[in-house]
């Protein structure tokens, strides 16, 4: 009976691990791209079409009697607001690889995979192209934003031209491969291998207005966008030859973007950094305000910069809350009081009034007549606070996948509209 069962599970093992002269082998699953040249898949990935529902919404754009959505990597849902009480989808702009938007006289500058892409809205109705510069914000690699990673054994890259391809998909199949070999790939003393998720209300106005969790920010005929190590400068007073300036490095960290006049404000998971464009073309560094480890929007408003510290999941291990910041000497920040959050995300200004979005907590209000002291005066809750616009007569948010739009009135803020996206 022993022999039988020996017999048996030999048999069995044979199955799944045979050997020759070069050891062991077993069968395993390997992952190779499927590739598109470039030129053919960007062309493919921009288009204008009727309204389609928000994937995933993320930043907010106003520009007019118009509300830009971004629905992450997929482009950017566009709303007929000049009603409030009743805003209405009118179209989605396709745009893949998209995160961030600026507006300038009818023109849109956006994100696409690193490339800044042009856009024209003179006619709402009659969205077009206005122009394309390839690799000039930042390499997004090669792989499209929709594409999932297989669970393999193996992934094999090949010869992959970074400046030509695109991984559209992947083919696994199944293979004979040495036991040795899986073995010194994946569990080698000492190797660490990285995640494969690593990979993955006024008169029409000349400019729009982004929100706190802008990249984008357009400054007189400048553009400036940070990605996450450097401030990319785009002059673009002539729309049909926009001049790609050289670029200046911050940190390796960077998120957001702000101004207040001639002065930026970037903020990065490690800090606050200040930058002076007297020379816009050549922002010069001034100083920095540095903390833990945590996502960081910024916000100014006179000699205070109001900044939130998102901890936990990817952003880090700092404790969440909203810090005050007095910029009175732009070259010694100094933090003043820290405010315990839940979950912060984006904020805003309105004269003496502090908008703060705090995740699922929803959206908190502050009186700071007396900043750096803070007083609470409303919180709406039950809702999922993203980020926020201070328009002359309204406030914008963005929570998951609906715009609100609320009204100030005597001194109070009233739900004007929801949205559904």
């Amino acid at each position: 009976m022993k022999n039988f069962v020996f017999l048996f599970c030999a048999i069995a093992l044979s199955v799944f691990v045979s050997c020759d002269d070069d050891g062991p082998y077993q069968d395993y699953q390997v992952a190779r791209p499927i590739l598109q040249d470039a030129i053919t898949f960007k062309a493919e990935a921009v288009s204008v079409t009727e309204p389609v529902p928000v994937v995933s919404s993320g930043k907010i754009y106003a520009y007019g009697n118009y509300i830009f959505v971004n629905d992450v990597n997929k482009g950017f849902h566009v709303i007929d607001n000049q009603n409030p009480s009743s805003p209405e989808s009118i179209a989605f702009i396709k745009l893949e690889g998209n995160n961030d938007i600026s507006i300038k006289d009818d023109k849109i500058y956006a994100d696409s995979y690193g490339d800044l892409v042009i856009f024209d809205i003179s006619d709402i109705n009659n969205i077009s192209i206005a122009g394309r510069i390839e690799n000039a914000i930042y390499n997004n690699g090669v792989w499209a934003t929709d594409v999932e990673y297989p669970q393999a054994d193996f992934y094999e890259f090949g010869d992959i031209d970074y400046d030509r391809d695109i991984v559209i998909g992947w083919e696994v199949v199944t293979e004979r491969r040495s036991v040795e070999e899986y073995e010194s790939r994946y569990n080698c003393d000492g190797c660490e291998l990285d995640s494969l998720e690593s990979f993955n209300d006024s008169p029409q106005p000349s400019t729009g207005q982004g929100g706190s969790l802008a990249r984008f920010k357009i400054i007189g005929n400048y553009l400036y966008v940070v990605d996450y190590s450097d401030i990319n400068i785009f002059d673009i007073t002539d729309v049909e030859d926009v001049q790609v300036l050289d670029d200046v490095q911050v940190a390796w960290d960077i998120e957001t973007i702000y101004n207040q006049g001639d002065i930026l404000f970037i903020g990065g998971s490690q800090g606050m950094y200040i930058y002076g464009i007297e020379n816009p073309e050549k922002p010069k560094f001034i100083s920095e305000f540095r903390h833990g480890t945590a996502c960081d929007p910024v916000v100014v408003d006179g000699g205070y910069a109001y900044v939130t510290l998102k901890g936990g999941n990817f952003c880090g291990n700092t404790d969440s809350g909203l810090y005050v910041i007095d910029i009175s000497n732009l070259e010694n920040p100094e933090l003043k009081v820290i405010y315990p959050m839940d979950g912060p995300n984006g904020l805003g200004i309105k004269d003496d009034t502090l908008f703060v979005c705090d995740g699922g907590s929803g959206l908190k209000i502050y009186d700071k007549t007396n900043a750096p002291n803070l007083t609470l005066i409303n919180t709406f809750e039950n809702i999922v606070a993203y980020d926020v616009i201070p328009l002359p007569s309204s406030l914008l948010m963005i929570g998951d996948r609906t715009l609100y739009q609320y009204e100030y009135v005597d001194n109070d803020i009233k739900l004007l509209s929801t949205l559904q996206l």
